[in-house]
């Protein structure tokens, strides 16, 4: 496809900026905006493993505590996020059960709630409200030292960062640029695929196995380094 062609299809505005980060050079452009695809494709698939192992681990864990119904419960009278500092997440709840109706389950409730929903867990009212127990999750974390804490905040704040990918991603945002200007850089990439591939090893999940044939990030990263 001409570059032209091209550029009428996904507008100048959009790809302007990878223009940019090729110093003019149109053909290296529409290869840095199809490796950005593939880039994006791989992260959020990954991104959405974890997701699942994630969300999964929580249900279980609060299961045992407060039943097999607790998303709902936890909404009603004396329910366990009935209080205003967590209006929020029984907001969440509340919204997910009247979109899913007649069709509810409680599995189906699990799946309709969001990665910032599950990562909500580890905020401060939210993980108080649980039992303060969901880092039983991961039982291979550093132990905390003086300088850095390994608790609830800290896993909030790292989820925080594999969230903000994921909406990035899934509202169609390239992730190949160094933040706010239009040149290359995978560093956060990287660092973020590290960051989920150590949390799966925290939560003591076989990651290599579990991903087996999707990940190639640092192999798409090297070739948008290269370009």
């Amino acid at each position: 496809m001409k570059f032209s062609e091209f550029e009428a299809i996904m507008s100048m505005q959009r790809i302007n900026r990878y223009v940019q980060a090729c110093e003019g050079q149109t053909k290296k452009a529409m290869t840095l905006y199809r490796l950005n695809l593939r880039l994006s494709q791989e992260m959020f698939t990954i991104i959405s493993c974890f997701e699942v192992a994630l969300r999964n681990a929580i249900d279980q864990h609060i299961l045992v505590l407060h039943g097999n119904d607790w998303l709902k419960n936890s909404t009603h009278k004396d329910g366990i996020f009935y209080n205003k500092n967590c209006k929020l997440t029984a907001g969440s709840i509340n919204d997910a059960i009247s979109k899913l109706n007649q069709n509810y389950t409680h599995n189906k409730l699990v799946a309709e709630l969001g990665f910032g929903f599950w990562r909500y867990m580890f905020a401060p009212h939210q993980f108080s409200a649980v039992g303060k127990t969901l880092l039983q999750l991961f039982p291979a974390k550093p132990t905390s030292t003086p300088s850095i804490q390994y608790n609830h905040t800290y896993v909030f704040n790292q989820l925080a960062q594999i969230n903000n990918l994921r909406n990035r991603i899934a509202h169609h945002e390239p992730i190949c640029f160094q933040s706010g200007i239009p040149v290359k850089n995978t560093t956060k990439v990287r660092q973020l695929h590290a960051l989920i591939l150590q949390l799966f090893q925290w939560m003591t999940i076989d990651a290599a196995a579990l991903i087996y044939g999707l990940d190639h990030i640092n192999d798409i990263c090297n070739q948008i380094d290269s370009l």
